[in-house]
């Protein structure tokens, strides 16, 4: 009994080895060797040379370009999270009905957020092209003559990525907040039906409320997302035009694969870091008006 129990254990560590393994030598020590090149000044070819909290430093107190990442960065925040999360909403509500061709709905909706980000860009600069793109020939089909440079302008290309960003994740946040609605019981509207209760009160007081524990896990983790957003400026704009789409992550890739400046590069993603778990601190404050259904 015991050398069976004893092969089994073995059996299950060469299993969770290879992993193991991997998580150590890509997550923990990446983690680790990040915070310790982000006081030191390193181009990938020299001597790590120590310079204390000189990065961190030079990153609050002098860097402009810090600065308009980090605003450019809460544009995005402020611009996808809460509109991303009431379109999402919108259509699990409109999902959770029982209509014909529902199922196709869901899928249709869905589709967007497993295809890849690059394809998904590559489609919404044909779409947005100034001159040969589908809305611009709509828009001058309609009269307007003069229609935009979508991507092209400093004032329409940060809203045509929070356009494209909220379509290609709609559905994958609809599934979730349709889990969520789908574990309400059916006995609170048929009561509050009873009771007189329109569509728009139900929503109110029954729906919204208890709801609310996914729909912090869906801020928190469309928080952390658009954050950490990257793939869509670097398609679609390259950050441009005049920076005004370079987000937080594009100038961490910036000073560490165009300029080489490793150090410095670690010492803003850690503070990408701390912005971000803080932020995600004072969110968990608020788990105690959560309503939970028993």
């Amino acid at each position: 009994m015991k050398r069976r129990r004893r092969r089994e254990t073995w059996e299950a560590w060469a299993f969770l080895l290879p992993n193991l393994i991997g998580f150590l030598a890509f997550t923990v020590f990446a983690v680790l060797f990040s915070l310790w090149i982000s006081v030191h000044k390193w181009d990938l070819f020299s001597t790590p040379a120590y310079v204390g909290l000189r990065n961190f430093f030079q990153l609050i107190q002098a860097d402009r370009d810090f600065r308009r990442v980090l605003l450019n960065t809460l544009y995005f925040v402020v611009g996808i999270v809460p509109l991303g999360t009431a379109v999402s909403l919108l259509l699990a509500l409109i999902c959770n009905r029982t209509l014909k061709g529902m199922t196709l709905f869901r899928t249709i909706m869905y589709l967007p957020s497993v295809s890849s980000t690059i394809a998904v860009g590559i489609v919404w600069i044909w779409l947005l092209d100034p001159q040969f793109g589908v809305l611009n020939y709509l828009l001058r089909s309609l009269g307007w003559a003069n229609p935009p440079n979508w991507l092209g302008s400093v004032t329409w290309a940060k809203p045509s990525l929070i356009l494209m960003h909220i379509w290609q994740y709609a559905g994958y946040y609809m599934v979730i907040f349709l889990a969520g609605l789908q574990s309400i019981p059916g006995q609170l509207y048929e009561a509050a039906e009873l009771d007189g209760a329109s569509k728009w009160q139900q929503f109110w007081k029954i729906t919204l409320p208890l709801l609310s524990p996914t729909m912090f896990f869906v801020v928190v983790m469309k928080m952390i997302g658009v954050f950490n957003i990257f793939e869509q400026p670097f398609i679609m704009t390259n950050g441009g035009p005049s920076g005004s789409t370079e987000t937080i992550v594009y100038y961490i890739y910036s000073n560490a694969f165009q300029w080489f400046n490793m150090g410095y590069a670690s010492a803003v993603a850690w503070v990408l870091f701390i912005m971000v778990f803080a932020l995600t601190l004072i969110q968990f404050k608020y788990q105690g008006r959560w309503v939970h259904y028993e």
